[in-house]
């Protein structure tokens, strides 16, 4: 059992460290984004800078990174364990589809094939999210889209909705009888707050005023093709 949890975090790690943003923008453009706007091997800097179609590419490979660590590695390794509820009880698969996909998504943030300078792991944490208890995490979405549409901050977004998600599990199993394993809000209390220190760059520049903002919610054709085009 252990050698296939072992296994499965392995797999989890490799397949969460592909640095997505780093590989489109060298792939489509030439370059690393990680040398423009943010700094960040992330979808956000990437729409920023490449345009929406690399963004949009990246954002739904890294949510696909998260959702696959928890759901398939996750679960595989659960049934491949034998019988591992006798070892951690009834909340066994909600551990294992947790480790794999906590561990996907340090892998964004710290990828081996990045030098260990991924991401902020944001949209790869939904995708392990919403692998596991979906309809907390459509709660989350509406607070982040209402963050985003009425200050035009990603980051503030990313940072409040981190932070509602273990909010929500705490309601949804109090007040409405949802079944939150108690290692489910354990987990994504810790992920919230890596996510907060990761953003701690972005805290400082709201702080200042000069943090980066969406002008327009336009399809953009990103910084760069915007400049090569003048």
């Amino acid at each position: 059992m252990i050698t296939g949890l072992i296994t499965a975090v392995v797999v989890s790690y490799f397949l969460g460290a592909i640095p997505t943003s780093i590989w489109v923008g060298k792939a489509l453009q030439g370059v690393d984004v990680r040398n423009y706007g943010s700094g960040n091997a992330g979808a956000t800097n990437t729409f920023r800078i490449l345009g929406w179609k690399a963004g949009t590419l990246v954002l739904t490979i890294d949510l696909i990174k998260g959702f696959t660590a928890a759901y398939f590695v996750g679960l595989l390794a659960f049934n491949l364990a034998g019988r591992p509820e006798l070892l951690f009880g009834a909340q066994a698969v909600t551990l294992f589809q947790l480790i794999c996909g906590a561990v996907a998504v340090l892998a964004h943030m710290y990828p081996v094939y990045a030098g260990f300078r991924g991401g902020k792991g944001v949209i790869t944490a939904v995708g392990m999210l919403l692998a596991i208890e979906p309809v907390s995490v459509a709660l989350t979405l509406v607070v982040f889209l209402i963050i985003l549409f009425t200050t035009r901050y990603v980051s503030l977004g990313s940072i409040i909705g981190s932070v509602s998600y273990p909010l929500f599990l705490l309601l949804l199993r109090n007040q409405f009888g949802f079944d939150i394993a108690n290692t489910l809000l354990f987990i994504s209390s810790a992920i919230a707050i890596v996510i907060i220190y990761k953003h701690r760059t972005n805290i400082q520049r709201l702080i200042n005023g000069n943090e980066n903002r969406i002008t327009s919610f336009k399809p953009s054709k990103g910084r760069l093709n915007e400049e090569q085009a003048t």
